[in-house]
């Protein structure tokens, strides 16, 4: 049975840093697409940023420059630093896997992903 746990949500100022991790567990950690997610309340799914087993990574463009996606496959964990926050990243953060790599065109697509997490909520709020 696969697990994914994200952490590191919480509540911060707008300008404020946050750095959310996703802990897998329950199946090989090789070829793969790794994503985060947001919802926000009346909003749809978003696919927030992605990285495949090679490292390579993609982004939504409301968050270039300020988030990193990353990971660490010798601990299957999964991180997004999240730098210069602002009011509208406010939203409940999931993780996502699949278990063969990242296209292009579908990365942001919630229904790519086989594998999720409960999720981690983020507040910016001044």
């Amino acid at each position: 049975q696969v697990h994914l746990v994200e952490s590191g949500g919480g509540s911060v100022q707008p300008g404020g840093s946050l750095r959310l991790s996703c802990v897998g567990s329950g199946y090989r950690y090789t070829a793969h697409c790794m994503a985060w997610f947001r919802k926000a309340p009346g909003k749809e799914r978003e696919g927030v940023a992605s990285i495949d087993s090679d490292g390579r990574t993609t982004y939504v463009d409301t968050v270039k420059g300020r988030f990193t996606i990353s990971q660490d496959n010798a601990k299957s964990t999964l991180h997004l630093q999240m730098n210069s926050l602002k009011p509208e990243d406010t939203a409940m953060y999931y993780c996502a896997a699949r278990d063969s790599g990242c296209n292009v065109f579908l990365w942001g697509r919630a229904y790519y992903y086989k594998y999720w997490g409960q999720g981690t909520q983020v507040t910016v709020s001044s």
